[in-house]
């Protein structure tokens, strides 16, 4: 089993005031409540939660990280999250999701049986057998199962308890019809009859972000997607996301992820879901 594509860490691999991004899927299981943030935007995880990051997001902690933490990173060319879609539907739900809470609160059954599977992966690298991999997969694969049905309860209980009208219901949706051609929140204020400042402090109110932020957001959400599962090239995906200039475009996905689209491409590579249809 190749050790560099899926690795555990208790807690070394994220050290007081470190600053994280890299090419691999990252899974933080936390006993204890943590303050840490987002491609700059804060959060604050509740006791015995969970939490995922994508390739190159940018994850920052100011403080250190509890001895009983579990740190789990593994690369798309190990699993693919997309390819194993059928088994467990995690893209869009723990990971690659803008509108949610990135982590996820555990039960105590939970937390306690998701611990034990990330420390049998660790296990599993001192030993040399040829089946090695395959068993890590399906601990993986449970982990993300586990996790996925937890935040599924999540939200359905978040349905219930929020049944209250808001002013900017529905701005998910327009967001994911609009975010290629209407990149400003002045076009998203208008369309709710609201100024920029008054539309902008609904929208934080309801997600913790602003309406930038989360345009920003989808429209990196949507190239690291071109990028990881299509053989487009940069210039068609720009031009795909409505940049008439491919350079601004990859400076502005630069500034987002700390890495050009072309670095991305290289370093996270490109899904087995691509690979299979260009056979």
């Amino acid at each position: 089993m190749s050790s560099s594509l899926i690795q555990v860490g208790i807690p070394e691999m994220l050290s007081e005031s470190s600053e994280l991004t890299e090419p691999f899927y990252f899974i933080i299981l936390m006993e204890q409540e943590l303050h840490f943030s987002i491609d700059l935007v804060p959060y604050r995880s509740v006791t015995k939660s969970i939490l995922f990051l994508s390739p190159f997001q940018l994850f920052s902690i100011k403080e250190k990280l509890p001895e009983h933490t579990r740190v789990l990173k593994f690369h798309g060319d190990f699993y693919c999250i997309e390819y194993h879609k059928d088994e467990v539907a995690c893209n869009g739900l723990l990971f690659n999701n803008i509108y949610q809470q990135p982590h996820v609160a555990l039960t105590q059954d939970a937390f306690q049986e998701i611990t034990a599977i990330i420390d049998k992966i660790d296990h599993l690298k001192y030993s040399s057998a040829s089946f090695d991999q395959a068993i890590t997969k399906t601990y993986l694969q449970l982990i993300l199962a586990i996790a996925s049905k937890q935040k599924i309860l999540t939200n359905k209980l978040s349905l219930t308890t929020t049944s209250r009208k808001d002013p900017v219901d529905g701005f998910e949706q327009l967001l994911e019809s609009e975010y290629r051609t209407h990149k400003s929140v002045a076009f998203y204020a208008e369309y709710y009859n609201l100024s920029s400042a008054a539309f902008t402090k609904k929208v934080k109110q309801r997600w913790g972000k602003s309406p930038s932020t989360l345009i920003q957001e989808r429209i990196v959400l949507e190239s690291k997607r071109l990028l990881h599962l299509t053989p487009k090239s940069i210039k068609e995906i720009a031009a795909e996301l409505q940049y008439l200039d491919e350079f601004y475009f990859s400076r502005f996905f630069k500034k987002m992820t700390g890495v050009s689209p072309k670095i991305f491409r290289e370093q996270v590579g490109l899904s087995i879901v691509v690979q299979k249809s260009m056979l």
